[in-house]
This record gives C-alpha cells, sequence and structure tokens, in this order.
C-alpha cells in the first residue's frame, strides 16, 4: 500500500512585521536582514496558541478534499511551541476541529519536524494502523524569541502547514522513500535553557529570560548546509534519481544563504527550488507544508513530479523524503 499527500493547507496570522518593525526597536537595518537571512517580513501571531494556528489550516485541508473532520483517524502535530506541556496539542486540535475518531499525538523535531511526522504518518497509512492521518507542522514562534536579541527576533515567524495522507492506488506516485540522521553533539548550538525538568520554571529563570531560543549562529549555518545537502544527496542516490531528474527541492526556509549553498553544492539550479521565507521568515515545523500547499494552491505542483523535502533543526537533526506528487 502506497501513501502520499492528498491534500493540502496553510495559515499565517494576518499580522505582517516588515523589516523596519526592527529598525525602530534594534541595532538592525533592513539591508542588513535581507542580506544576511533573505528575509523580508513575518507574521506574528497578537492572541492564542499553536492549535490556533492549525485549526485554520486543517478546515481548508479537509475542505479541499472533501471530507468531514470525523473522517480522520489520527492527528500529528509537529512542533516545538506546543499549547501547553500537557495535553498534547494534537488533543487540542481534535477538540476544535471535531475530529471525535481521531487519536494522536504531538512531535518534537524542530525545524525537522514536519519530515519527521510525514515519515511517521506514511509509515502507520502503509502498516494499515491508520487511513487518513491529519499532519501539522505548526509554531508560534514569537512566544520563545526574545524580541531583545537581534540575532534570533528577525528570523523567526508564526504559521502552520497542514497535509492530508492517505492510501493511493497509483503505485507510481506517494512517499517513496526517507533518510532520517541525528545527532545530539548539536544540543547547545540551538536550544531554549529553561521550562522542562532540568530547569524548571522559576522567578529566577524568567528574570534572567532563559524562556528563549538561543542560537550559535555560525554553528548551526555550517551544520544547516552539510546536513541538509547530504541528507539530500543520499536520498537522491539511493532512488537512482539524478538532480536533473529533480522537479523541485523544498528546503526548510531557514535562511536563504543557507538554502543557496545547499543548491549550489547540489547542482541546482534555484529556479527549481521553493522559496518563500522572504514573507514568512522561519516558522519552523510549518516551512515545508506551508510551502508545499501554496505551490499546490498556485497549481505550481503537477501529478507525478518529483520532489525532495529536506530539513535541519536543533538536536541536530536531519531529514530528507523524496516524493513523486499525487494531487492532481
Amino acid at each position: 500500500m502506497r501513501a502520499a499527500i492528498t491534500a493540502t493547507g496553510h495559515y499565517v496570522p494576518p499580522e505582517t512585521y516588515p523589516n523596519a518593525y526592527f529598525e525602530r526597536r534594534l541595532e538592525t537595518t533592513d539591508a542588513w536582514i535581507r542580506s544576511r537571512t533573505g528575509i523580508a517580513e513575518r507574521r506574528f501571531m497578537s492572541v492564542g496558541g499553536t492549535s490556533d494556528l492549525i485549526v485554520p489550516a486543517a478546515r481548508r485541508c479537509l475542505d479541499v478534499r472533501g471530507i468531514s473532520p470525523t473522517a480522520v483517524d489520527c492527528i500529528i502535530v509537529a512542533t516545538m511551541t506546543p499549547d501547553r506541556l500537557c495535553p498534547s496539542t494534537a488533543a487540542v486540535v481534535q477538540r476544535k476541529l471535531g475530529a471525535v475518531h481521531a487519536w494522536g499525538f504531538d512531535l518534537a523535531g524542530a525545524c525537522s519536524g514536519f519530515v519527521y511526522g510525514l515519515v511517521v504518518a506514511t509509515k502507520l497509512v502503509e502498516s494499515g494502523a491508520a487511513r487518513r492521518v491529519l499532519l501539522s507542522g505548526a509554531d508560534r514562534m514569537s512566544s520563545v524569541v526574545d524580541p531583545q536579541d537581534r540575532a534570533t527576533a528577525v528570523l523567526f515567524g508564526d504559521g502552520a502547514g497542514t497535509v492530508l495522507v492517505e492510501p493511493v492506488e497509483d503505485e507510481s506516485v506517494g512517499i517513496l522513500d526517507h533518510v532520517c540522521r541525528m545527532n545530539g553533539e548539536g544540543e547547545a548550538a540551538l536550544y531554549i535553557p529553561a521550562g522542562g525538568s532540568v530547569e524548571p520554571a522559576s522567578v529566577d529563570s524568567v528574570a534572567k529570560r532563559r524562556h528563549f531560543v538561543v542560537q550559535d549562529g555560525p554553528a548551526v549555518f555550517k551544520a544547516a548546509v552539510t546536513g541538509m545537502a547530504e541528507v539530500t544527496e543520499e536520498v537522491l542516490k539511493r532512488n537512482d534519481v539524478t538532480v536533473a531528474d529533480l522537479t523541485w527541492l523544498v528546503p526548510h526556509q531557514a535562511n536563504r544563504r543557507i538554502i543557496e549553498a545547499v543548491a549550489k553544492r547540489l547542482g541546482l539550479g534555484l529556479d527549481r527550488v521553493i522559496l518563500n521565507l522572504d514573507r514568512y521568515g522561519n516558522t519552523v515545523g510549518a516551512t515545508i507544508p506551508i510551502a508545499l500547499s501554496e505551490w499546490n494552491e498556485q497549481g505550481r505542483l503537477a501529478p507525478g513530479d518529483r520532489l525532495v523535502l529536506s530539513a535541519f533543526g536543533a538536536g541536530f537533526t536531519a531529514g530528507s523524503i523524496y516524493l513523486r506528487w499525487a494531487i492532481a
């Protein structure tokens, strides 16, 4: 049985924050942000949690497919910003959607979360354990980014992307292969110091601003280029697919310079790389599904197109998925 993405949907908050917003608050300029990151604007959610990003994206996805939330039997939420530590954001989404027949869980893979989640959703469908899996990559990064830190404040945005994963009869399309890796030695390069069991929230941890993302930019940049390129090269080689055969590379949207370096290493022109981080920034688990949803809605994906999804994130984590597009 082959599993495939059969519908997509996305949601980004309406509140737009261009680089000028940071020029007024931090020692930075629009030119500096664009040259270092390729980002021109991002969206921040003023109220609510990650589930409030997911629900409209999920409804959009299910409406396109023409099915009710009651037809979904599993919900996976890939996020590093859950509504709460307990219960899972998947449970909150199930309630808000009215997906009364679905079970589910959250998956913590940071920027690689959606890729990891798609692997899990695929295996659930292929094994027969689930028939319709609603997978969302979503993060409200504005809740964990220090607005006073120029190194991170300009990078991130809020958003959600959702896909429906189902069995398909045509064995020539669908999710064909994956490569996933992890190297825990990267822990200190990208993390949130407090809020977990090692350092529970306290008056002191809040006063010292230890609940925000901390990033070693140069270390992450170098590891991301190598990690994304390696998993992409491996999944292509395993499937006897050349770069020339590839219709689209769908990379995690963290930094335009990272994406350009990966494409150069692969020998792939940017005309075959999906890019949208200029409008949204790094939405972490949401970047790849938002990109897929946008390209699908614009009619830029055709049945049989060869795609590689490639991600890199905290951990360090990395993952790639090779698929052939199934939606007409």
